[in-house]
C-alpha cells in the first residue's frame, strides 16, 4: 500500500520522535520558528517519548477539527505515513482569519528531512485538496517562504496560481475542483 494521509495516531510514535529529532536538527523549534511544527516542538519536543503525553497529543490534533467557539479556526491534522512510518505532517484550515489570508493560508505541511525529493509532499497536497472540496472551498490558500523553491514547485505541480508577495511569503491559490458556494 502506498503512502496515505492518516488521522494522528499512536502507532507511528517511535518514526514521529524520530521525524521531529530530523526537524530539530534542522534547527525547527528555535523561538523564531512560528509554524506549527516549530510550535509543537517547542511545547512538546521534551515529552513526546511519554506514551501518554504523545496520545494526548494525538488526540487533541485529531480534536482540533471541530468548531470550539473560542475563535480557533478548526483544522484537520493529517499526517503522512507509509504503515508504521511517520513522512510527514499537513494541516487544512477550513477558513482563513486575517493572518492566516496574508501568511498561513489554509494548508501547511511538512516532509521529514530524510523523506524529501520523493515526492511527498505533491502527493500530500494533492491528497488534501479532496478533503478540502468537501469543506466547500473551491480554492484553497498556501503560502510558502521566498526562498523555498521545493515547496514553490510543489505547490505549483497541484496547479497553484501565484497572487502576490507579502513579506517573505508568497502567496498561491490551488483549485479544489469544488463549485464555489452561491452567496
Amino acid at each position: 500500500m502506498p503512502p496515505r494521509l492518516t488521522a494522528p495516531g499512536v502507532r507511528v510514535h517511535a518514526s514521529f520522535l524520530a521525524a521531529m529529532a530530523e526537524l530539530r536538527a534542522e534547527g525547527r523549534g528555535a523561538p523564531e520558528d512560528g509554524s506549527a511544527v516549530g510550535r509543537d516542538l517547542r511545547e512538546y519536543g521534551d515529552r513526546w517519548h511519554d506514551p501518554a503525553v504523545f496520545a494526548a497529543y494525538t488526540a487533541r490534533l485529531r480534536a482540533a477539527r471541530e468548531e470550539t467557539g473560542d475563535g480557533r479556526i478548526p483544522c484537520d491534522h493529517l499526517w503522512y505515513t507509509d504503515g508504521a512510518a511517520y513522512l510527514g505532517g499537513l494541516r487544512l484550515r477550513h477558513r482563513l482569519n486575517a493572518f492566516l489570508l496574508s501568511y498561513g493560508g489554509h494548508i501547511g505541511y511538512d516532509v521529514r528531512p530524510t523523506a524529501r525529493r520523493r515526492g511527498h509532499a505533491t502527493a500530500m497536497l494533492r491528497a488534501a485538496l479532496p478533503r478540502a472540496r468537501e469543506l466547500g472551498l473551491a480554492r484553497v490558500l498556501i503560502t510558502c517562504d521566498a526562498v523555498n523553491t521545493a515547496s514553490r514547485k510543489v505547490i505549483e505541480a497541484c496547479g497553484g496560481e501565484y497572487e502576490d508577495r507579502r513579506g517573505d511569503k508568497l502567496r498561491f491559490w490551488v483549485p479544489t475542483g469544488a463549485t464555489p458556494p452561491v452567496p
